[in-house]
């Protein structure tokens, strides 16, 4: 298991030596990253992925069963990404989907240290970050989102709806991640795919909460502690 302080890591990539240039490379960062699996069929991946627990993905794109940039946008949890490539026109492609970096190979020790010291400086904002404001890239913008106006969140498939009080946005993004960086004691997930602002419910029950009139059912997994948070409030 990684340690507190570390951060996991995923590679994906059809050659396997590919895969073992990237974790040369990460042996450099090793008390900081830790890779916990590498995969050279990207549906071998998934069940890792789906578990919201990784933190950053290495992503060949030119593979047999699969591009990189359809894996990306058909995976509902979506860590950073770094794309490894020989091709350099698919690089609007995977910022579109809001790719950290992009290596072209073969990878320089200097341009993979560039990439990975982007990664943590994101990681360790995010940690800082003002708990009052999160910062969201949608429709190629970004923006500042006071959190007290987030009513609630939806993960759909490979991205999620953020409903505020004025509009709603959608991005590439994982809801295991935003439930990371949003303050606890404002929000609660209650389903597997919705986390609400418990200070914008208008009522519950043993089995759904009322919020922007609409009913959001409690998720069997997530009731005994939803239910127990709620009633202490």
């Amino acid at each position: 298991m990684p340690g507190k302080n570390n951060y996991t890591c995923l590679i994906i990539d059809d050659e396997p030596l590919a895969i073992k240039v990237i974790q040369e490379h990460l042996e450099n960062f090793r008390d900081q990253i830790e890779c916990v699996g590498m995969y050279t069929k990207p549906i071998d991946a998934i069940p890792l992925l789906n578990k919201g627990d990784i933190d950053l993905l290495f992503l060949d794109i030119n593979m047999p069963s699969i591009s990189g940039i359809e894996f990306l946008k058909a995976i509902p949890n979506q860590p950073y990404v770094i794309f490894t490539t020989a091709y350099r026109e698919f690089a609007v492609d995977a910022f579109d989907l809001n790719a950290l970096d992009y290596l072209v190979k073969p990878i320089s020790t200097g341009r993979f240290l560039k990439a990975i010291n982007k990664f943590l400086s994101m990681e360790q904002k995010q940690q800082t970050m003002r708990k009052d404001i999160i910062h969201i890239k949608a429709d190629k913008k970004n923006y500042n989102i006071p959190v007290e106006s987030i009513l609630y969140i939806e993960g759909v498939d490979n991205y999620i709806k953020i409903k505020t009080t004025t509009n709603s946005l959608i991005c590439y993004e994982s809801l295991s991640r935003m439930e990371k960086e949003l303050p606890a004691e404002i929000f609660i997930r209650i389903h597997r795919s919705f986390i609400i602002n418990i200070n914008q419910i208008d009522h519950y029950t043993s089995s759904y909460i009322k919020l922007d009139d609409r009913k959001f059912t409690i998720g069997r997994n997530y009731k005994e502690q939803v239910l127990s948070y709620l009633e202490k409030q």
